[in-house]
């Protein structure tokens, strides 16, 4: 009984961990409240100010997704991402201090309120005609165009769940992406001046926990819980806008479109740094922001602790640790060669216990040749010489063996790695342990932990 208590409050504190929305649950309704500010707007507001505002005109930020919002039970009409976009734009530009933004919108609202204007004037002051003037309207020297170009459902899903006795939980997540591309337009040439794109991602999650069980003869207990989040779209779409705002500025001082106060100049150079070193760690992003790295070919050189777990005619193995040290040569990214010469032991609680050196060789699959922490399979044969045996049964000398297994392999550093491998390694005869039994050979499981020196580790 206490064992499942005990795996019944695990579970439980699995599923709490983290979860900030299951701890604020909404118990009451809320007042009005001043909107949210997304953690890029900060960044926004402190760019260095500029030497004298931009008049810019912004007609549209237009939705060109032509999404609608999924839906499990049937079609949904509604968009996926907001109608109102140039709200956003507006807002942005205007947060940076480096625009003044003229309405151009609803200019037709603006021009019918100027007529009334102009006529009440008139019919008020006819006396007077020069009263009856207004004041001309702001022209821009440049457009800001664009639109939210894509919004992608579902590029990452997963979860994890795990139920034992009636009690368990379960979690997953879905990643969704929109995409905002921003341009600069000289009005008086037409010529595009800058052109920039912007990516966020959203998360949805969705955590679940419960226990279904009988307490006690005719008495069943069943409890659930659980929470999902959905990061809202629009805030996403606000911090896409304003990454792109900012890169639209940082671009434009860049190339000398537009400067920065003297005074402020020191600042501005050091976020031009900044911008800089940003888009060159982009060229190592992917899609889904993993961290990847392209690399010419190399070789390594390995040292690695194991242990043997014998299985052959003899009961209760034991594991039993040695060493291990092994040279890698890489002929592509993917695809590794790898020798590696250990000592070890394979034995039993009483009866069987040899020491054994073995040499094998093995042909390696890299699965995420371009990230630091990778999953790969390997495959190969070796030797092995077994030193002696406690039985006085004469065995053979050497031995072949054949060996496949898997492994994770992570790079600390651009030339230091740690690698965990487990392999199964078949002998070709059944003469290790000096008895021949049943149809199947001896057998024995290596486990690997170890670390790796590159030798020539080249960044493209």
């Amino acid at each position: 009984m206490k064992k499942h208590l005990w795996i019944t409050v695990l579970a439980f504190s699995w599923i709490l961990s983290g979860c900030g929305a299951y701890l604020n649950q909404p118990m009451k309704t809320t007042r009005a409240r001043l909107g949210e500010e997304t953690p890029f707007n900060f960044h926004l507001r402190n760019l260095p100010k500029p030497e004298e505002p931009i008049i810019v005109a912004v007609y549209k930020l237009r939705d060109q997704t032509g999404q609608y919002k999924p839906s499990e039970i049937g079609t949904s009409w509604s968009t996926a991402v907001t109608q109102g976009a140039t709200n956003i734009l507006i807002k942005s530009l205007m947060d940076s201090g480096w625009f003044t933004v003229i309405e151009r919108e609803n200019v037709g609202n603006l021009l019918n309120e100027r007529k009334i204007i102009r006529s009440t004037r008139l019919e008020f002051n006819k006396d007077n005609q020069s009263q009856a003037l207004i004041s001309p309207l702001l022209f821009a020297g440049m457009i800001i165009e664009g639109g939210i170009v894509s919004y992608e459902s579902n590029i990452m899903t997963g979860g994890i769940g795990v139920r034992y006795f009636g009690a368990g939980g379960s979690g997953k997540y879905r990643q969704d992406r929109v995409t905002v591309y921003l341009r600069a337009i000289a009005t008086k040439s037409g010529r595009v001046l800058k052109n920039v794109y912007t990516s966020k991602t959203l998360l949805s999650q969705a955590v679940d926990g419960g226990l279904f069980r009988f307490v006690k003869f005719s008495r069943l207990l069943e409890v659930e819980t659980g929470f999902t989040y959905n990061e809202p779209a629009d805030m996403a779409v606000t911090e896409a806008i304003e990454k792109a705002v900012y890169s639209l500025i940082l671009e434009g001082a860049k190339e000398g479109l537009w400067r920065a106060d003297a005074s402020q100049q020191g600042l501005m150079n050091g976020a031009l740094a900044a911008y800089d070193q940003e888009k060159e760690e982009m060229d190592e992003i992917d899609l889904v922001g993993r961290h990847l790295s392209k690399y010419e070919h190399y070789s390594s050189f390995s040292l690695s602790g194991t242990s043997l777990l014998y299985q052959g005619d003899y009961p209760n193995p034991m594991f039993r640790p040695g060493i291990e040290a092994g040279i890698t040569a890489v002929f592509s990214p993917s695809f590794a060669f790898h020798l590696g010469f250990g000592k070890s032991s394979l034995a039993t609680e009483q009866v069987f216990d040899r020491k054994v050196t073995y040499f094998d060789g093995s042909v390696r699959l890299r699965l995420l040749p371009s990230d630091r922490l990778s999953p790969f399979f390997f495959a190969g044969g070796g030797l092995m010489m077994p030193d002696g045996i406690s039985l006085g049964n004469a065995a053979s000398s050497t031995l072949l063996k054949l060996n496949a297994g898997l492994g994770l392999e992570y790079f600390i550093t651009d030339y230091l790695g740690l690698e965990l491998a487990l392999d199964n390694n078949y002998l070709m005869s059944d003469g290790l342990d000096g008895v021949v039994n049943g149809k199947y050979n001896d057998f024995f499981y290596r486990s690997r932990l170890g670390i790796k020196y590159y030798l020539s580790r080249n960044k493209k």
